[in-house]
């Protein structure tokens, strides 16, 4: 291509004559018929393309589909090995797919030459290139930290929080039991002190057996049934002189006990030591319920560690085969304590669907933050819908639904832009959807797609069933997608 020709492309416009004689020397003319590939996306970047004649259209990869981003005829514009200037600090492959719409010319620069023409002509262009590139990768990857950490932070209260609920009731009902003991000691020394023959007394530990196995299975009662029992069971035992009646009848309902086995207990024992049975009865099973409590806080916090270890994945690699299912009641339990009582958690899965590669840990940070502004979009009432489902066999999809008042549609397009937030100042910091379109599309090759509208707003996450489809994984470069150049004021992407 001669010289002046080149200099009519505005790429080349403002270079010397011995510069553009160079790139004329270098270059060299190539022709694609309409509809042949120009270079595949994932192809070592070997060249530089601009633009001549005919139109052509760029596609990316997402999810297992060739997605087209953008089409032009405009005489110029470039794309290709345009990071060849980096060198091999960069992975140098095609980040993008060039297809010839119509047949189509270009002028061809290998990329060790752009790199050299680059670094020779603009050494100060190439300095500000290089910090602007890395400076950004750098502090972008800080801010995405302090991002982790901020979301962690309040994570971890949440969790604490959650965690001294079970354990405060553990130690109140320790202390609880610990009393009840003593008073059960107390009363049996009563009660077996040699007036009570044997045989009585053996029918009466039978009956605390019996106790012990009601209160462990009794029936939950309504507040009127309960209240009903109790005034009966009080009536009974102030008409056979049991002291405080009142204080024992709840503790006998809420172990099963009703006025038929209390009528045993006073055949076996006596009127003299009915009290005193009574009492020691209602210790057991107050023992019995107490160690139920102390039960059911234990599990409520080994609950709470292995939904935390789910969450982090710390004892997983950082690739795995994952049931999305655990990973989002994980998440759910671990958010517990930031989700108002207002807003109802409907859950919808598909539990049929199988478990996918996946890096566990992160994509447990995007239901964080798709979750996190469903609830911000809500307020203190509404309903969250996390649901699952399949789609052609090849994905698995997962949607994050609110009914809050949705997006506007002018802003919709820049949801996903780095520091972008419609939160005030100080609330957020603009980067949960940044990092989560990340993860899920360039860790993962999947996507993210949103549809709102006023009560009704939906996120849904399309991840690949299969290391296939996944395309083994790999995390692609630093700095987003990189695009054709289509005008002299905004052309292509460094």
């Amino acid at each position: 291509m001669e010289p002046e020709d080149l200099r009519g492309l505005f790429l080349f416009e403002k270079l010397d004559e011995g510069q553009l004689r160079w790139l004329s020397e270098r270059g060299r003319l190539e022709e694609r018929a309409a509809g042949a590939d120009v270079y595949r996306e994932g192809e070592p970047a070997t060249c530089f393309f601009v633009l001549l004649s005919g139109s052509v259209a760029m596609s990316q990869v997402l999810h297992g589909d060739d997605v087209e981003v953008s089409r032009t005829d405009q005489r110029g514009v470039y794309s290709g090995a345009t990071q060849a200037y980096l060198g091999d600090r960069v992975e140098q492959v095609y980040k993008n797919s060039l297809r010839a719409v119509s047949d189509a010319v270009f002028f061809v620069l290998p990329a060790d030459e752009f790199a050299t023409a680059v670094r020779t002509w603009f050494p100060m262009a190439l300095h500000l290139l290089e910090g602007l590139f890395f400076g950004y990768r750098a502090a972008n990857s800080l801010v995405n930290e302090r991002e982790r950490l901020l979301a962690l932070g309040s994570l971890s209260a949440g969790l604490t929080h959650e965690l001294n609920n079970p354990a405060a009731a553990a130690v109140r009902a320790t202390e609880a039991l610990r009393d009840r003991v003593a008073g059960m000691r107390h009363k049996l020394a009563l009660i077996a002190d040699g007036r009570l023959d044997g045989s009585r007394l053996h029918q009466l530990v039978e009956l605390q057996d019996t106790a012990v196995k009601q209160a462990a299975s009794a029936p939950s009662l309504s507040v009127m049934e309960t209240s009903d029992a109790e005034d009966e069971l009080s009536d009974w035992l102030d008409e056979r002189g049991v002291a405080n009646a009142w204080d024992i009848a709840p503790t006998l309902v809420a172990g099963g006990v009703g006025v038929p086995w209390l009528a045993t207990v006073a055949d076996t024992v006596g009127d003299t030591y009915l009290d005193s049975a009574v009492r020691w009865l209602a210790y057991a099973i107050d023992t019995e319920l107490l160690m139920g409590e102390i039960d059911d806080a234990v599990t409520r916090v080994s609950d709470l560690v292995g939904a935390a270890k789910k969450y982090s994945q710390l004892d997983r690699a950082p690739q795995q085969t994952v049931d999305v299912h655990e990973l989002l009641d994980a998440t759910l339990t671990m958010l517990r304590a930031k989700i108002p009582p207002g807003i109802k958690i409907v859950k919808e899965y598909d539990r049929t669907l199988p478990e996918i590669p996946a890096y566990g840990a992160e994509l447990n940070q995007v239901w964080t933050n798709l979750i996190d502004n469903a609830v911000d979009a809500m307020g203190t009432t509404g309903t969250l819908t996390v649901r699952s489902w399949a789609e052609d066999d090849r994905r698995l999809l997962v949607e994050i639904g609110d009914t809050g008042a949705g997006i506007a549609p002018e802003i919709r397009p820049r949801i996903f832009e780095p520091f972008f937030t419609t939160k005030g100042v100080g609330e957020g910091t603009g980067l949960g959807l940044d990092i989560s379109y990340r993860i899920v599309v360039n860790k993962h090759h999947g996507d993210i797609r949103v549809d709102s509208r006023p009560g009704d707003t939906r996120f849904t996450v399309c991840l690949p069933m299969t290391d296939e489809e996944a395309g083994g994984g790999e995390e692609r470069a630093e700095g987003g997608t990189e695009g054709a150049g289509s005008a002299p004021e905004g052309a292509g992407s460094a």
